[in-house]
């Protein structure tokens, strides 16, 4: 989006997916929101007419069963995490302009509807369906509610769809010796009328509005594989007990927690139109000018793209601008995990870190797509230093004491309006970044700008000026040019970093305002510099990661692993992949031109690969079986599309394949002597 069109104001609606108030949010969570929340504050910023809504999602059987272990009512437990939420999100800067709960009038009053309208249009059927059913607690159970003993590797204490020590999938019934995870009874069938949308009817609506542009390229041909396949009809109902709405004229029989999940931003919505008088219609009414759009996570696409337009369109309501969808989060590159400390809470985090550093570090690695995102500790902390604290913050802490100092906190003229306007100029193409979700793509070019400001003041050397008599002008100039810059800069952080932004704008004496950026600050008053931000310490980070972790329980036969192989090799009890997966490795046949000892290393050689088409640099920890002579001139196997990872030593461009317990017995994968650097095996 130019400036240009930047200045027609514009009606926008945006949520993120309802955080399910069961427990505390976690930085998995936090990504969503954050970045949810950088787009809604850019737009806020161009002045345009933007609301941003959220709730929690309130309904359902895991709610019911906690708030009965805690003996206290649903409605209880609910009003108890939403406020911890609110607290969690508040402290991340995150700001809503209203949060709501799905346990609502509105919600109920949206909801019945919905589906009074999705009844009269012949959309939805009742059918028998058999299920399992816990005869102590007089419930059916979903498979989550059900344990026993694994048919495949015979683990204990796993769930009726799948287990979690070798990751096989199944139904209840052919889990060994099933009990009820909510009583401890043997399940037993039991039927039972159930209510279903039906989504297939909308088939040939959804082809068309999945290729419409309103979602990501990724996600368009995703939905496409599923809608070739066929669609299913949604069950949208469940039996009491429930913690829910009753479904008009059905009772002992609720709406499914998914059916009144996406009618939160309905009700959440509505609510704030009827505190703030705002027109509601205007934004949901089919046809309208207004702009509606959900960020959510990859793993909800399907209730968000699929069913949600479909009842919509059914319902007479607009259907979503857009439906962005993210990637996951991991931490050092692997699944969050409680006995590693990387679970971390929101929590956890704020009581160690600045809240700041996560929305800069989630936004440098964003981008408009539905990549998984690595929250590297190690980069994070270098990240933050280098660009926040050693590039932007570091601009006013050099030019600002001169100021203050010397010319009793007034700003001189501009002298380098050239220089200046370059960074005027990068607003538009900032502006494309925030509006394109390509917040990493913006964050590069804002260090970019960063970088230029430290040059100038670097060449200019005010601190050597400082010294030299009748040089007054030329130093007051120096910092009013430099000070300037780092008001641009900040202005184009201000969505990123918003606390920092206001205590700049405290400083700097002004607004920080987008729209208003060309207008330099001269002849201009500042107050005294004090420090915006400071730098981050591991020791914080291993603090706040020991804060994290929580003791394993002790492994029984059936669960424990052996010990881990050596680098490089696979993982003989590790979850099992579908062919689709392992179609996506790139294996090679290598040369090993050239292999030397790592300093500093014990295990690690450094080899040179020659893989048909340039050459690789890997780091392989094989140096306990072959010496660097052994190796050189041999064929072996590689990953060749392995993501680059950067070690202490350099960065390793893939992976060798080798075999064998460890130690002096680590095999090489050789492939047959016929063939040549580059080949595929396939």
């Amino acid at each position: 989006m130019t400036q240009a069109s930047a200045s027609k104001q514009r009606d926008i609606l945006v949520t993120s997916a309802l955080p399910y108030a069961n427990g505390p949010i976690h930085l998995g969570h936090l990504l969503e929101y954050i970045q949810t929340d950088i787009w809604v504050r850019y737009q806020k910023m161009r002045g345009h007419n933007c609301y941003y809504v959220c709730a929690d999602d309130a309904h359902g059987t895991a709610i019911m069963l906690r708030a009965e272990r805690e003996g206290i009512t649903s409605e209880a437990l609910i009003k108890r995490i939403s406020e911890e939420h609110q607290q969690d999100f508040s402290g991340f800067h995150i700001r809503f302009d209203n949060y709501h709960s799905t346990h609502s009038e509105e919600n109920r009053s949206f909801s019945e509807y919905i589906y009074r309208q999705l009844q009269a249009n012949g959309h939805i059927a009742t059918r028998q369906i058999t299920q399992s059913f816990d005869p102590e607690k007089n419930m059916f159970l979903a498979d989550r509610f059900i344990k026993g003993t694994c048919p495949k590797c015979k683990a204990e204490d796993q769930y009726g769809d799948n287990c979690e020590a070798c990751g096989a999938t199944y139904t209840p019934a052919e889990l060994i010796n099933p009990r009820s995870a909510v009583s401890g009874a043997t399940p037993i069938e039991k039927e039972s009328e159930h209510y279903f949308f039906r989504l297939p009817e909308f088939a040939d609506f959804l082809k068309h509005w999945t290729r419409s542009g309103t979602l990501q390229p990724q996600v368009a041909n995703k939905l496409a594989e599923w809608l070739d396949a066929g669609l299913q009809e949604w069950d949208i109902s469940r039996d009491a007990p429930y913690f829910g709405f009753e479904i008009p004229d059905a009772p002992g029989k609720y709406f499914y927690v998914w059916l009144d999940a996406p009618i939160g931003y309905l009700a959440s919505f509505k609510n704030l139109c009827e505190r703030e008088g705002i027109d509601f219609d205007h934004f949901w009414k089919p046809e309208s000018t207004a702009e509606v759009y959900h960020f959510i996570g990859k793993d909800i696409i399907n209730f968000h793209a699929l069913f949600w337009p479909s009842m919509l369109h059914s319902a007479g309501f607009r259907t979503p601008s857009a439906i962005y969808a993210h990637g996951f989060v991991t931490v050092n590159g692997k699944k969050m995990s409680k006995s590693r400390g990387t679970f971390i809470m929101a929590r956890t985090f704020l009581d160690h870190l600045n809240p700041e550093y996560l929305r800069y570090y989630f936004a440098a690695k964003l981008t408009g797509g539905v990549d998984d995102m690595d929250l590297n500790l190690e980069d994070f902390a270098f990240r933050v230093n280098s660009d926040l604290v050693g590039k932007v913050v570091n601009i006013a802490s050099r030019s600002a004491g001169f100021i203050t100092k010397r010319f009793n906190g007034q700003l001189g003229t501009v002298t380098e309006s050239d220089k200046l306007n370059v960074f005027v100029a990068a607003g538009d193409e900032l502006a494309e970044c925030y509006e394109n979700r390509e917040f990493g793509r913006g964050m590069r070019r804002i260090m970019e700008l960063a970088d230029i400001a430290n040059q100038y003041v670097n060449d200019e050397q005010p601190w050597v000026i400082a010294k030299e008599e009748g040089q007054d002008d030329r130093l007051q100039a120096i910092c009013t040019n430099a000070l300037n810059m780092f008001r641009l800069l900040m202005t184009y952080l201000a969505p990123v970093l918003p606390e920092t932004a206001r205590a700049s704008e405290d400083f700097l004496n002004t607004r920080l305002d987008w729209n208003n950026r060309a207008a330099h600050l001269e002849n201009h008053g500042i107050n005294k510099f004090k420090a915006l931000m400071s730098r981050v310490e591991m020791k914080q980070i291993d603090t706040m990661l020991d804060a994290s972790k929580e003791e394993l329980p002790t492994a029984t036969a059936a669960t424990t692993k052996p010990e881990a192989p050596a680098a490089g090799m696979i993982d003989p009890i590790a979850a099992e992949i579908d062919f689709e997966t392992f179609a996506k490795v790139d294996l090679r046949v290598v040369e090993i031109v050239k292999a030397e000892p790592v300093e500093g290393a014990d295990k690690l050689l450094r080899l040179t690969l020659n893989i048909g088409e340039g050459e690789r640099n890997v780091f392989a920890g094989i140096k306990s079986a072959y010496t660097p002579e052994q190796l050189q001139g041999r064929l072996t196997v590689m990953v060749a599309n392995l993501k680059p990872r950067k070690m202490k030593f350099g960065v390793s461009e893939g992976m060798v394949l080798a075999a064998g317990p460890g130690g002096k017995d680590i095999f090489i994968l050789s492939p047959d002597a016929g063939a040549t650097p580059g080949m595929r095996i396939m």
